[in-house]
């Protein structure tokens, strides 16, 4: 194929795809199987990993209380560095990813995507479905390649109707907090280049055969996790995306206000209710922000919870 006959797209992966063999070390991405389950290969890979101040994630919590915790329990009373894990299920002929990661214009420690895509030996043209939790720039910015166009070139793209309702709404910038300006701005940039290619759902909806999507808003208003059903109820897993954040303070201090919460109140109780569900269910999870690929189960702890890898 000549050069001039070469598309913007295929400019574009071909660099990343030179760059990534080029200059990152392969044992530095996550792109892994972690869990055959009902028939499907569930993968979990790796958009990096974000760096969030600690006053900006724990703003409420006074750090007499908060400071002895980390410390506690080995965690930087500064920044925290969470990971970034895309859920990749293929099951028959669907190839379903659950949010788009970050892209390359959040963070640069995030937007790792099309390397672990590379590492597993995905071609971005195979994603039939694209499915996402909700707006926020590391689940959301990857949806555009660097020219603006859709990643994912052949894919459906599925957006809850809640969120899409807030997030391209005339007053989401004024709803935002200061400093997060940007996350509406790059919402609405984004959601408006999908939208011609977009279907909405909503609570409770089977957004595909075998994904069920349920309410887990407070992160933000409309955001959504997903039951991916196996052969029997033992098999199923769930997709949380940030409806649970970190695997020491999620759980045992689960009353705890966040930061990153759209609304802190609605968040704890979408928390505490999805640790108790998954905590008498044994359902494993898959955490965006959780470690090890994000796969594990929630197990009860007094009265609070703890999270379990598998």
């Amino acid at each position: 194929m000549s050069l001039t006959n070469f598309t913007r797209r295929q400019v574009l992966q071909t660099g990343v795809a030179a760059t990534a063999a080029a200059l990152i070390p392969m044992r530095n991405l996550q792109a892994k199987m972690i869990l055959q389950s009902g028939g499907k290969n569930i993968s979990s890979l790796s958009d990096g990993n974000l760096s969030l101040p600690v006053s900006f994630l724990f703003p409420d919590i006074d750090k007499s209380e908060l400071d002895p915790f980390l410390a506690k329990h080995g965690m930087n009373n500064k920044a925290l560095e969470p990971k970034c894990n895309l859920t990749y299920v293929e099951d028959g002929d669907r190839k379903i990813l659950f949010d788009a990661g970050a892209g390359s214009n959040f963070m640069p420690s995030a937007g790792k995507l099309m390397e672990s895509f590379d590492a597993a030996g995905i071609d971005v043209s195979e994603v039939t479905d694209v499915i996402f939790t909700h707006g926020h720039p590391d689940h959301l910015w990857g949806i555009l390649d660097d020219f603006d166009e859709i990643t994912f070139p052949e894919a459906n793209l599925y957006f809850p109707q809640v969120e899409w309702d807030f997030w391209t709404s005339e007053d989401v910038i004024q709803q935002m907090s200061d400093g997060r300006e940007v996350f509406a701005v790059g919402a609405q940039n984004r959601l408006d280049v999908m939208k011609e290619r977009v279907q909405l759902f909503n609570s409770g909806d089977e957004v595909i055969s075998g994904v069920e999507a349920f309410d887990t808003s407070g992160h933000t208003p409309g955001h959504m996790a997903f039951v991916i059903h196996g052969a029997s109820d033992d098999e199923s897993l769930m997709v949380i995306g940030d409806a649970i954040t970190n695997d020491i303070v999620s759980f045992a201090k689960p009353s705890w206000p966040l930061g990153s919460d759209h609304d802190s109140e609605r968040g704890i109780e979408t928390r505490v209710r999805l640790l108790d569900r998954l905590a008498q269910e044994k359902m494993q999870l898959i955490g965006y922000h959780l470690p090890n690929g994000g796969l594990g189960r929630v197990e009860k702890s007094g009265n609070a919870y703890k999270f379990v890898q598998v």
